[in-house]
């Protein structure tokens, strides 16, 4: 059996960053594989197009530029947001509001995002709602360890919207910010009200958001 549309697919892989000489940035194992639906959004088009008509035991090498993986980076989505939408219990979280931070935060109009905080100063957090990957061209190296049909349930689990990869397992889950390599995520500017998931308050703003598809 080849890998095609609606079949589920299950793939080790290491994926480097700028080139196959490059920084190794995530990981899947033939004990935690990637698990995924074919043609179903969860993964990034290249890397679905790359694996097209693979089998059980065939290796892979994709090389995806940034421009077909998470684009390049968007200046406008880093953005100053007011302190006090991170404010819990009348205080400010500077805990969570800390450089270097990955927080999970939502439009008014139910958008789910991850932003990274930039810096803080006294008034504001500067935070960078652009994926991680952005900017980096995609060296992947793996192998298809399984094919198979999708059940019925997996197929309606999967188009009802609980398939998503971001953050989810599998490639794009990772120890790193927002997702890696394969999840359903991109970034489109958004003007928008911005709420701290942490604190449930709401500030105008505009930046990037960053969900699954």
């Amino acid at each position: 059996m080849t890998i095609s549309k609606d079949k589920m697919v299950s793939v080790t892989y290491e994926l480097k960053l700028d080139g196959k000489e490059g920084e190794v940035f995530e990981k899947a194992g033939k004990d935690s594989p990637l698990v995924f639906l074919y043609g179903s959004g969860m993964m990034l088009p290249a890397f679905e197009n790359a694996l097209l008509n693979k089998k059980a035991n065939d290796t892979f090498e994709i090389s995806i530029p940034a421009v077909d993986a998470y684009g390049e980076v968007n200046e406008e989505a880093i953005v100053d947001l007011p302190k006090n939408i991170f404010m819990v219990d009348g205080k400010i979280d500077e805990e969570l509001i800390a450089p270097g931070n990955s927080v999970p935060m939502m439009s008014t109009s139910g958008q789910r995002m991850e932003g990274l905080v930039v810096s803080v100063d006294e008034n504001t957090v500067q935070m960078d709602f652009n994926h991680p990957l952005a900017g980096e061209d995609l060296h992947f190296t793996g192998e298809v360890l399984e094919v198979r049909d999708a059940t019925p349930e997996e197929l309606s689990v999967m188009f009802s919207g609980g398939g998503c990869g971001c953050g989810s397992g599998g490639c794009g889950s990772g120890e790193k910010q927002g997702g890696g390599c394969g999840s359903g995520c991109g970034c489109s500017d958004t003007e928008d009200n911005l709420e701290s998931c942490e604190t449930g308050s709401c500030s105008d703003g505009k930046g990037g958001s960053c969900g699954c598809n």
